[in-house]
């Protein structure tokens, strides 16, 4: 029985080896600790700048409601053109799960409810406009001069980590 013992114990020490690896990498990986970590962001609609003429006010182009995907998520998206031409996405009120490399994404893709609606923002056209601020509150995202707003209809909080949605709102011109 002495020599059987002797045998196990390398491999149990190797398996517990292998499991603590795996264990890091899973969590390096997932952040789950950012489920219970919030971060609310309060910005204000930037306003024009001195050389804009001072009759010049924001306009919303476009609007939409946030659905739920992957997390519950609710607020609304605004595209609005600053009185100096320049334009930005705007969420207001938004509340979503915290997540690894979130980002926020125009797309042309059709905003979808369920789960059909959670991978296919990366199929077709889509223009990261940087990483998600905060899960929560409003924030304001520049949108380069280049990008022709007419072909992209949606927007989504988009997990690039898993390719999956945690939200989208399609885009109605206002």
């Amino acid at each position: 029985m002495g020599r059987a013992g002797g045998r196990r114990r390398p491999m149990v020490i190797a398996a517990v080896a292998v499991a603590a690896v795996l264990v890091a990498v899973g969590a390096y990986w997932f952040e789950p600790w950012k489920l219970w970590q919030d971060r609310t962001v309060r910005e204000a609609l930037p306003t024009a700048t001195a050389s804009a003429p001072a009759q010049a006010a924001p306009r919303t182009l476009a609007r939409g409601t946030l659905i739920s995907h992957e997390h519950t998520t609710t607020g609304t998206v605004e595209l609005v053109r600053l009185a100096d031409g320049s334009r930005v996405l705007r969420l207001e009120g938004l509340d979503t799960s915290n997540g690894p490399d979130l980002r926020v994404w125009l797309t042309d893709a059709p905003v979808k409810e369920g789960t059909d609606g959670w991978y296919v923002f990366d199929d077709g056209k889509h223009v990261s406009l940087g990483a998600l601020k905060g899960n929560k509150g409003d924030q304001n995202y520049p949108v380069p001069a280049d990008v022709d707003l007419s072909q992209y209809g949606s927007v989504t909080i988009w997990c690039d980590r898993f390719d999956v949605s945690f939200g989208a709102a399609a885009l109605q011109p206002v």
